[in-house]
């Protein structure tokens, strides 16, 4: 087998796999989004970066809960398109409002996470959850539970 062929068939071997791996792309990218919002609420995983917010105080408050609530929707695959949008310009907001005007690249201002976050869950909006979400079951899977309950 030629050099040529063997990448051929590796290629072939990952565009296979492709909805796998934008499960494990998903499901890791809203983890993490939602043990920062965690963190940040309820002072586990290490505590928040800085000060606590205080219950309702905008924005840390109602970003935390957006991290949280979204990022596990993402997890989940639920409302994953719409969860991500959010995410996503949750995060640019911070970036634009918190550390944007401190200079000018993320390098500079502390702001490389937002940056990620916010490029990260766009990609998720714009590929969709993918067949391993949960919203991705099919109807007569759903039925059949719904039944059951």
């Amino acid at each position: 087998m030629t050099s040529a062929e063997r990448t051929d068939a590796a290629v072939e071997t990952l565009l296979k796999q492709q909805g796998l791996f934008l499960a494990c792309y998903r499901f890791v990218t809203g983890l993490l989004f939602a043990c920062h919002g965690a963190a940040t609420l309820f002072n586990v995983l290490g505590g928040p970066a800085g000060p606590a917010p205080a219950f309702m105080q905008w924005p840390g408050w109602w970003a935390a809960v957006i991290e949280l609530v979204a990022g596990a929707l993402v997890v989940l695959g639920v409302a994953t398109r719409a969860a991500a949008v959010l995410c996503s310009g949750t995060m640019a907001y911070a970036y634009f409002v918190v550390h944007q005007p401190q200079a000018l690249f993320p390098i500079e201002n502390g702001g490389e996470k937002a940056a990620l976050f916010c490029w990260a869950f766009l990609l998720i909006a714009v590929l969709g959850p993918g067949r391993w979400a949960l919203s991705a079951r099919p109807a007569s899977e759903r039925a059949l539970a719904h039944e059951e309950a």
